[in-house]
């Protein structure tokens, strides 16, 4: 089968994860059949479907017609055949029990068509063994999607034992069709790649409390605060679930042996039924709607080493068995659980020679297997690192590798810096403006590029500002003024490139992001963004040069209104304010900014640099600004551009400038 025969995709199971599959799935222009056993699970799942369109389109997130649209190419159904003869792509979603699945199976293939594939959004389950209960082993395969499918980018992509490579690429194209980044999973291994990160993590966390290593408190405060997870790690755990961990790491116990035995605190809250939320008490109690009241400052060291070095060894793991490799780990973790970084990359960062002594000390101190080390670890602790060396070069090939960026060149002289921290929606924290200094220094070096357009990854945010739960472990006042001041010195770079730099917002520009926007020369919106600076709804105010650069853009007055206020701002207000070069329809977003960015691109590079330093200079001091401009317009008079221009016009032809 091509991937263009794929029409029609049959997702079985209208639960959760169901109905946000096909809902995925019918915004991608499928259509899609959704079975459930009961037409009051079907509907239910449709009604959901309905109702996240409705407020996908109130939030401008897609228009209206294409909500319409969507919700018509979605057909509840109960009978299996009817939900299958014409599919030609399953995703089950049904419980994640053996017996259940096989029965289901067992159904779909009296009516699947040959040429169709079978996927399973199983979490936890062998693929293989999934796939032997079919009759199409080579045709089956893992799709793993996150809660909620809508909103979350990740989709790992798994094979079986006997999974064909050509259902594995037809299976990663087609979440690519969603508008999800597939990750492959080349081995089928417990947990795949994100639980298998994540579960062990939860389980030395319980492990400790049990032993009384450290509280709670504790421990949640280091994660969330010291390493910057987007959640302490039992506020997590009580999110998901505690009987889904368990659940999962019971099968992992089972297949992987005793380095994956539950601790006994997890098994403690499993037998008190304290679940989490959704029982209305987990580790944390909910029943008064308090939930968790975490500490900002009662993080320590040994946590923080501890659980780094257990996320190390799971690495060194999935690395040493061919599961993934550890761009695709950090990939998939930072979309699939919202790290800041990649967890290969912080266990670089935090040095593997150091984490493999914390597991040997921890192995002879407890005489426990789950602190042995891999031989994955052990090999990348060799070398240097997971990434090689660990200082942001990629093993053996010699070019700069980005973790919170991307460089791209998408032609017409255009060099692209994107944000791509998009699990955390493209928030900015002391690496990423490393990378985005490094990177303005590799475009501007780069002969062939002459303007610099800078956008945020994915289609939510260009920066929702800054990482604020990575940075509130250190907030002394020294430390927050040098914080200030590296914000203020890698956005103004921007101002000090020769070339014309765009800054394409789609989505929120908020706190600093929206400093990082001012410092460019020109700035797009599609006509569902937001813009604004929240601070002063924290107790902060913008730090990265916000309360200079908007009164020198929008005026005194405008600029007072924005900051004291803290309210977010639609396109067109900004446009009004001056600070929006222009707004557009948002479906015309991407291919509008990449124009305008190629526009300035073939325009005078020697004039477009020496006016930039003109105006800039002017801004600060209008004498400087005048005599530079003087300046600058007595050697342009002798360039090969300027003459290249006047021969142009005079022809009626458009000028090709080539900087000379």
């Amino acid at each position: 089968m091509e991937f263009d025969d794929i029409e029609t995709v049959a997702v079985l199971g209208a639960g959760n994860m169901g109905h946000g599959i096909a809902e995925v799935a019918a915004l991608a222009g499928y259509e899609v059949t959704m079975r459930d056993i009961k037409e009051e699970f079907v509907q239910d799942g449709y009604e959901q479907i309905e109702w996240s369109l409705q407020k996908l389109a109130e939030k401008e997130r897609i228009p209206e017609d294409e909500a319409e649209a969507a919700l018509d190419r979605v057909t509840p159904l109960v009978d299996v055949e009817e939900a299958v003869s014409d599919a030609d792509f399953v995703i089950e979603a049904v419980p994640e029990q053996m017996d259940i699945k096989r029965e289901v199976y067992d159904e779909v293939e009296e009516s699947l068509p040959e040429h169709a594939i079978i996927t399973s959004n199983t979490s936890s389950l062998s693929i293989t063994n999934l796939s032997e209960e079919t009759e199409r082993p080579e045709q089956f395969a893992g799709m793993h999607f996150f809660n909620p499918p809508v909103r979350m980018q990740l989709v790992e992509v798994i094979s079986g034992e006997h999974t064909a490579e050509e259902t594995l690429e037809l299976t990663e194209q087609l979440a690519e069709a969603f508008d999800k980044t597939p990750v492959r999973v080349r081995k089928d291994s417990p947990g795949f790649i994100v639980n298998r990160i994540l579960v062990p993590i939860m389980n030395e966390a319980c492990w400790m409390v049990s032993e009384d290593a450290a509280t709670v408190k504790e421990i949640d405060s280091t994660t969330k605060f010291d390493m910057g997870l987007p959640m302490g790690v039992f506020e997590l755990s009580d999110m998901t679930g505690h009987d889904i961990t368990y659940h999962v790491l019971e099968y992992m116990h089972d297949v992987l042996g005793d380095a994956y035995e539950p601790a006994p605190f997890l098994e403690e809250l499993i037998e008190e039924e304290r679940l989490g939320r959704k029982t209305g008490e987990g580790v944390y109690d909910y029943e008064d709607g308090d939930g968790p009241d975490i500490p900002t400052d009662a993080g320590t060291e040994e946590v923080a080493d501890r659980l780094t070095a257990v996320m190390a060894n799971e690495v060194g793991n999935l690395v040493g068995n061919d599961v993934a490799d550890p761009a695709d780990i950090d990939e998939a973790v930072m979309l699939g659980a919202g790290f800041p970084d990649g967890p290969a990359r912080i266990a670089d960062e935090a040095g593997l020679e150091s984490l493999v002594e914390t597991l040997e000390g921890l192995a002879e101190e407890t005489g426990h297997p789950r602190f042995e080390v891999s031989d994955g670890l052990r090999a990348a602790a060799e070398a240097g690192g997971f990434h090689g060396n660990g200082d942001g070069d990629a093993a053996g090939d010699g070019e700069v590798e980005f973790a919170n960026l991307e460089v791209r060149y998408p032609g017409d002289r255009v060099g692209q810096i994107v944000l791509s921290r998009e699990a955390r929606m493209n928030t900015i924290n002391p690496a990423l403006m490393d990378e985005l200094s490094e990177a303005i220094d590799l475009l501007e070096d780069d002969e062939d590029v002459r303007a610099l357009l800078i956008t945020g990854k994915g289609d939510r945010a260009f920066s929702a500002g800054a990482d604020v739960t990575s940075m509130a472990g250190s907030a002394q006042p020294l430390d927050a003024i040098e914080l200030s001041r590296k914000g203020q010195r890698t956005f103004g770079k921007l101002e000090q490139v020769d070339m014309p730099v765009v800054a394409g917002i789609d989505g929120y520009a908020l706190g600093g992001g929206f400093e990082l926007a001012l410092c460019c020369d020109f700035r797009i919106a599609s006509e569902r963004s937001e813009l604004g600076t929240p601070e002063h709804n924290l107790g902060l105010l913008p730090g990265w040069g916000g309360t200079q650069r908007l009164a020198r853009i929008a005026g005194f007055g405008r600029a007072k209104e924005v900051v004291f206020t803290a309210e977010r701002f639609d396109p067109e207000t900004m446009y009004d304010y001056g600070v929006l070069t222009e707004v557009v329809p948002t479906e015309e977003f991407e291919e509008r900014v990449h124009e305008f960015t190629a526009e300035l691109a073939a325009g005078p590079p020697v004039a477009q640099k020496l006016t930039k330093r003109a105006m800039h200079a002017g801004w600060a001091d209008i004498d400087a600004g005048l005599e530079i401009e003087a300046q600058a317009f007595g050697h342009l008079v002798n360039t090969d551009d300027l003459m290249e221009g006047i021969t142009a016009f005079m022809g009626d032809e458009e000028p090709e400038f080539e900087g000379k």
